[in-house]
């Protein structure tokens, strides 16, 4: 059966697909090398402080909270492939509105409160674009792949994610290098933004050449279709009997619109959010967000600052691939458990020479520990399993309330770390060290092993807990 399996054309859609993940990495870097200058332009010409700032630099996690609520409904109604047209759409307004918020309404060079909301509205677009991708991305993939690989084609996408970020590094390095600091402020950090509406096109023009996922076909009782699809993926013969074990699980489409979200118990919804909450937790997105400011602090020039960033982003990529070839050989917990570890080392090490008042060389070391622990753990891991755990019947509503919760709690910990870095680098750096430990203790003790499950089994799984549940009250 294998033998049949087209490789090459589950690649293609897994590739195509993962743009969404390259886009979401994108835009969520791109801050990293404009927030300085949008700092200068928007924040202290107003004489507004660090809340603003912190407001203004996590705004797009609005639109993620939205567009991962919203996900759910968009890919139960709509499908997969057009919710992900949709998120290209506003990938590409929101690039070229927050490389030129003045346009029509405002004039260049005057910075005024109506400005600095007029550019969170277009970060605010994307970040949607980035919920939807975000929470759609792993469901086509995960609905697209077999289940022996599908945690590795799920991985991929959080590569891409972290490629996307290492392309914006090295756009943003490009701009900036050899120019002005007064430059950047006025223009570089526009060419910035309006970089990423290249990708948005690309990603917009190659999603008219990918199926709907079987999955959701099948639950719109569109068997052939489905069938033609599985059979392009997998073969004929075991086509078929894909379609056979879908059609059981999910019988009929009414049947899947109408399961309520706690059919299979309070306790996959309650592991989904968690996931997502302690993926944020754990600081991660302080350290994209705000990583040549980091490195500032240690005494780098700008430019320089945004080189190092490169380093650490080559880093992530190469710790991201390890994840994506161990995944499926090593399960999801192992992963989990030792990144945690990990982090916390990472953590650690920077919270006591912070408070030690030592930045240098060894800062950067125990960042780079913590960055490539979670690149090879949380980072791709969280989304297979968000992709993975749920059933089928509540997939969309689920995914849509963990992306939502992650993107939530991605916005509590990134606005707040200015003003928390203001009262004690050491004991912010120490709390997401803390937040690292806790999601050791937290997968060691809840998460199940979903590595070689077809997704009709976690449904089964999740059936008997819950039944088990009811038996033991």
């Amino acid at each position: 059966m294998k033998k049949q399996r087209n490789g090459l054309y589950i690649f293609a859609l897994t590739l195509v697909a993962a743009i969404g993940g390259l886009l979401f990495g994108y835009d969520t870097a791109v801050i990293s090398g404009a927030e300085g200058s949008i700092e200068e332009y928007l924040i202290n010409s107003l004489g507004l402080g660090s809340l603003a700032h912190g407001a203004t630099t996590s705004s797009a996690l609005i639109g993620c909270i939205i567009g991962g609520l919203i996900s759910g409904v968009f890919a139960s109604k709509f499908g997969r492939k057009k919710s992900l047209i949709v998120a290209a759409i506003l990938f590409f307004v929101s690039a070229l509105g927050s490389a030129f918020p003045e346009f029509l309404f405002f004039t260049k060079g005057e910075p005024t409160l109506a400005l600095l909301l007029t550019f969170n509205v277009y970060r605010v677009i994307g970040g949607i674009g980035v919920g939807l991708a975000s929470a759609v991305t792993p469901m086509y993939i995960g609905e697209i792949a077999p289940a022996d690989i599908r945690g590795k084609m799920v991985s991929f996408n959080q590569f891409m994610i972290i490629f996307g970020m290492l392309v914006v590094y090295f756009v943003n390095w490009g701009i900036a290098n050899g120019q002005t600091i007064e430059w950047i402020n006025d223009i570089g950090w526009r060419y910035m933004f309006a970089s990423e509406a290249i990708p948005a096109l690309i990603f917009g023009l190659l999603l008219f050449l990918v199926p709907e996922t079987p999955r959701y076909l099948a639950m719109q009782n569109q068997d052939q279709k489905a069938l033609t699809v599985l059979t392009k993926i997998n073969g004929a013969s075991e086509a078929k009997s894909i379609l056979a074990e879908i059609k059981n699980n999910v019988r009929t489409a009414d049947q899947a619109k109408k399961a309520k979200l706690f059919a299979y118990g309070k306790l996959v919804i309650v592991v989904g959010i968690l996931l997502s909450i302690f993926q944020q937790f754990v600081g991660i997105n302080v350290a994209l967000y705000y990583a040549p400011r980091i490195f500032e602090s240690m005494g780098a020039a700008k430019d320089a600052s945004m080189l190092q960033t490169i380093v650490m982003g080559l880093v992530n990529v190469v710790f991201t691939v390890i994840a994506i070839f161990t995944v499926d050989k090593w399960g999801r917990k192992p992963l989990l458990i030792t990144g945690s570890i990990g982090m916390a080392l990472g953590m650690f090490g920077v919270a006591g020479l912070a408070f030690a008042n030592v930045i240098g060389i060894s800062t950067l070391v125990f960042i780079i520990i913590y960055t490539a622990s979670f690149m090879m753990s949380w980072g791709p891991i969280c989304w297979v399993l968000i992709s993975e755990i749920f059933p089928n019947k509540i997939r969309g509503q689920a995914v849509a309330i963990a992306v939502a919760a992650q993107w939530a709690a991605n916005y509590f910990i990134s606005s707040t770390y200015p003003m928390m870095m203001e009262y004690s680098g050491g004991m912010t750096y120490g709390f997401y060290g803390v937040m690292s430990v806790l999601s050791a203790i937290f997968v060691w003790k809840w998460v199940p092993e979903t590595k070689g499950k077809t997704l009709e089994q976690m449904e089964t799984l999740w059936m008997k807990k819950s039944v088990q549940k009811q038996k033991a009250s």
